[in-house]
């Protein structure tokens, strides 16, 4: 017999096995325990069937406890709804465009100056560039995240500054491992843009008192589309937006003074500009430049000294030696001119080193006016011993007393004698000495005079005493210049 569907097996049992009894004279408290039954029975009846064992364990469900917030960037099934309504939104334009300039701060943190280029005239800086604005397009609603953070696939979808390095050579954004770009918005609609730059821009340089002089550069930021009436540039901190890194070094510079200031620049075609600048001031280290150019050109310039103590009559000595330092003088000289720019302006080394170089031929030029006068001295003097008279046959005696007693002077006198008063040989040695016996007297009052009326001569024709007065008029010289110079310089 099949039961209806819906129809509790128990009750037609029940029923069936009563026969006589009639339902309506049950108890009451005997039908609530038969419906209960029937309620169960058909509960059970409506569960899935147990699937057969397949030797895999269960996992049990996790617990409320462990359940993670919902990932609101999940995609769901239908139209999503996007945190930023970036499409819904024209971000060609600035932010409140048609109404007054929005204002966009900046700070600047410096990592490295890598270079100072004193022949291109330029410097290179790595710095991290940030930017601060509103805007309202990007507010979201949010009670958990105080701020949302994207990398720079986001940044080719909205508005941002378009500022650039005025008077910039090179420049790029770093992009290992990727993009050096960050986003970050607030829910109210804040924006920092940051993004890691290497820019090398020119810095007017000006040499003339080089090697010891100090050098002040700047980098300038500013808007290339916007005027000051659309987009208003500022530092946001004042002199605290630029910061620098402490290890920061230069080979060849001392890293004085960082600072920011800000001003219009006025271009004649589009309007005036909101432009910021970074300046900072370097000072040459003069150690390398004093062991590389200053101490050899100095010891050049004493080494050319060195022939005033030299005999004069030691010609390749003292012309090698004054050749070999003019040669090293111009070889320094072209090696410091080489690795500058070629300005149009004398610079404190070059009048250093063409000083020097002066010394350093005048001395040779020294040796070539003693060599002069030796020789004109040497020719007098063998004109001299030409018309000196001959004194051979004298008598021993005679020739030891004309030795002892005869001067220049007295040779000079003698040898105005005509030839035709010398005779005979007993004639003319009888008249030198009764000359030399009557001018003994008067022999060192004519000496006296001689030495009053040509001393400025004596001292030109003297070749000893133009290699003395060098040796002290030379070191004076320099060494009053070295004061003058480096009081002046330094």
């Amino acid at each position: 017999m099949v039961q209806p569907r819906g129809v509790c097996p128990a009750a037609g049992y029940w029923r069936a096995a009563s026969g006589i009894v009639d339902s309506h004279r049950m108890p009451y408290f005997t039908r609530l325990i038969l419906f209960l039954f029937c309620l169960v029975a058909l509960v059970e009846s409506r569960k899935p069937k147990r699937r057969r064992w397949t030797g895999q364990l269960e996992m049990p469900k996790p617990s409320h406890l462990y359940k993670k917030n919902l990932d609101v960037t999940k995609i769901h099934k239908g139209k999503p709804q996007p945190l930023l309504r970036v499409e819904d939104h024209d971000f060609s334009m600035r932010p409140a465009f048609g109404g007054p300039a929005i204002p966009v701060g900046v700070d600047v943190q410096v990592e490295s100056l890598d270079s100072i280029s004193e022949v291109d005239m330029d410097f290179t800086m790595t710095l991290y560039l940030r930017h601060y604005w509103k805007d309202e397009r990007l507010a979201f609603p949010s009670t958990n995240n105080k701020s949302m953070t994207f990398d720079g696939r986001l940044v080719k979808k909205i508005w941002v500054p378009d500022v650039f390095f005025v008077h910039s050579k090179r420049s790029f954004t770093h992009d290992t491992t990727t993009d050096n770009i960050m986003l970050r918005v607030f829910p109210d609609g804040h924006v920092l843009y940051s993004m890691r730059i290497t820019v090398t821009a020119m810095c007017n340089m000006d040499f003339s008192h080089f090697p010891l002089d100090s050098q002040t550069c700047s980098l300038e930021l500013e808007s290339y589309a916007y005027t000051d009436e659309d987009l208003m540039l500022y530092w946001k901190n004042g002199d605290e937006s630029l910061k620098t890194d402490e290890k920061i070094s230069l080979s060849q510079f001392l890293i004085q003074k960082f600072h920011t200031t800000s001003r219009l620049a006025f271009y004649s075609s589009t309007g005036w500009y909101n432009r910021l600048y970074i300046n900072f001031t370097l000072r040459r280290h003069i150690f390398f430049f004093l062991l590389q150019t200053y101490f050899p050109a100095t010891l050049m310039v004493m080494l050319s000294w060195v022939s005033f103590w030299i005999d004069r009559r030691a010609v390749p000595a003292r012309v090698s030696l004054g050749i070999t330092t003019v040669l090293t003088m111009s070889t320094i000289i072209t090696g410091v001119n080489a690795s500058m720019p070629r300005v149009s302006y004398i610079k404190a080394v070059d009048i250093y080193l063409w000083v020097s170089f002066v010394f350093v031929f005048l001395s040779v030029l020294e040796y070539a006016a003693v060599n002069y006068l030796t020789t004109v001295q040497e020719r007098k003097e063998r004109k001299l011993r030409e018309k000196f008279p001959c004194t051979c046959g004298m008598l021993h005696s005679r020739t030891m007393m004309l030795d002892g007693s005869y001067t220049e002077s007295e040779a000079n006198s003698l040898a105005g004698y005509p030839r035709s008063h010398i005779l005979t040989e007993e004639e003319r040695q009888d008249k030198i000495v009764v000359h030399l016996a009557v001018s003994n007297e008067s022999n060192s009052s004519r000496k006296k005079g001689l030495l009053k009326g040509q001393m400025g001569l004596r001292i030109f024709q003297n070749t000893h005493a133009i290699d003395k007065y060098s040796r002290l008029i030379f070191p004076a010289s320099y060494i009053f210049f070295n004061l003058i110079y480096w009081s002046v310089f330094s």
